[in-house]
Parts: structure tokens; sequence; C-alpha cells
């Protein structure tokens, strides 16, 4: 009976934590760049009270054993990496990726970050830059003031005019063997892992590099009436949950009730 109250629990809490990923999920439908999250759950480990397949003594095996659960528990929230919607801006510093990749971005600390955010900026000395003022790199080269035009190829290729003519230069995307083990840190930003991999920088539109998209942003991949249906199904599960518990603890006072 206690065996119910403690696999109550365990539910209650994985649907608590699937509410908090979609919640968050929700909140950034809005977000340039942003990738949803998706829980994933796995049960927790058995106690085998009598073992399939064990020799019953008499020559025969015993068909089915029996397995007591302990409940569920979550292991991983994982990004998904799939392409969001562009979204037209006209902006000439919006700069949208179409396919795989990421724009690299050095942090203040000087380590590297990567993100899908194309919203750029350019600073007082010509830089460009994220929104929050992290120079972007990849190739990128200081914008002169005076400066007329910018184009960006899909392939990368930038064409400035300016006072003193036409400057060109190629940009380069950072791409990872495994996108969902990059580390989240805020600010539409990833660093790095032992399980993403180490960034291999490429040319947009070659060798499986994504395109870019000049006057476009991608938008989240959130879908919003997914995220509801997840959202109702996770209370549903977690009022079930929270029901055993209940039924458990009055099956125990039933029990603590009897009379001889």
């Amino acid at each position: 009976m206690i065996q119910s109250l403690y696999s109550g629990a365990t539910g209650m809490e994985a649907q608590q934590l699937n509410l908090n990923t979609i919640a968050n999920n929700l909140a950034n439908a809005n977000t340039t760049g942003f990738k949803r999250n998706k829980i994933e759950f796995q049960d927790l480990l058995y106690q085998n009270g009598r073992t399939a397949g064990a020799d019953t003594g008499g020559g025969g095996i015993v068909p089915t054993g029996v397995e007591l659960g302990n409940g569920s528990r979550v292991v991983s929230t994982a990004k998904v990496f799939t392409q969001g919607q562009l979204k037209q801006t006209g902006e000439k510093f919006d700069v949208a990726v179409q396919g795989e990749g990421f724009f690299q971005v050095q942090r203040p600390d000087g380590t590297f970050g990567y993100t899908r955010d194309g919203s750029l900026k350019v600073d007082g000395q010509g830089r460009v830059t994220t929104g929050d003022g992290m120079q972007v790199l990849g190739g990128f080269q200081p914008i002169a003031p005076g400066t007329t035009s910018v184009s960006v190829s899909p392939t990368g290729e930038v064409t400035v005019q300016g006072a003193q003519g036409a400057q060109t230069f190629r940009l380069q995307m950072a791409r990872f063997a495994n996108p969902a083990g990059l580390r989240s840190l805020g600010g539409n930003l990833f660093e790095e892992t032992a399980a993403s991999g180490t960034a291999e920088l490429g040319n947009p539109g070659e060798n499986g590099y994504g395109s870019l998209m000049q006057g476009f942003l991608e938008t989240s991949n959130v879908n919003i009436v997914e995220e509801m249906v997840n959202m109702i199904q996770a209370q549903r599960a977690y009022e079930i949950n929270s029901k055993s518990i209940q039924t458990s603890d009055e099956m125990m006072e039933k029990i603590a009730s009897l009379k001889r």
C-alpha cells in the first residue's frame, strides 16, 4: 500500500516538471529563434517478486513474473531544433538561418556562444553584435560609417556599399553533431558541451549548412495548439496521480480502523 503513495508522488513530481516545461515553451512563443523543449520520462526500478523464466521446481518454467514498479522520473528536457517559420521584417541587419547552423558570438568572458537569433545590430565601433551587445563572429567585418547599403546573399557573401566603394566578405556558420546536447544559457544563447561535440564552421548553403535570408527572422518553433493539448494532458495526469495517493490513503485508513 505504501508503494502506491511513493509511485503517485513521483508521478506528480514528473508532471509538475512537464507543466513547467510547457509553460516555458508557451512563454517563448514569440521569442526569435527559440527552440521548444521536449520532456522525456523513464520508469523507475522494479521490485521483482517472481522472475519470469524461473524454474518452478517441477520442470516447468514461469511464463510471467511479478514486477512492482516504483513510479516515473524525468530523464531529459531536450531541445527540438526543427525549423521555425520565417517572418519578413525588411531590416537589412535581420538575417534568418534557414536550415542547419548557428551564428557564433563572443561572450563578455571571451568564450563562444551560439545563437539562431538573427536580429543583428551595429555598435558605435561598427561591429556587428547581438541585441545584448555581444560581437558576432564568423567573418563579420566592421560596418564603416556612411554605409549606404548592406547585402547578404543566401550563401553568406556580404557586399557593403559606402563612400569608399564596395567591400565584400563571406560569412561562416557553426553546426554540431548533436545540437540537442547544447547547454541553454538564456538570452537566446547556447554553449557547446561534451554531448554536443565541438563546433564545426562552414559556408552557408554548402555541405548541409543552412542558407541565410536577409530581411527575415526565424520565429519560435513552438506550436501553441500542441502545447495547450500537452498542458491539458499534464493536468489530467497530475490529477490522476493525486487521486491514486488519495485512494491509497483511504485504503490505509480502512485497514487502520479494522476491529477484531
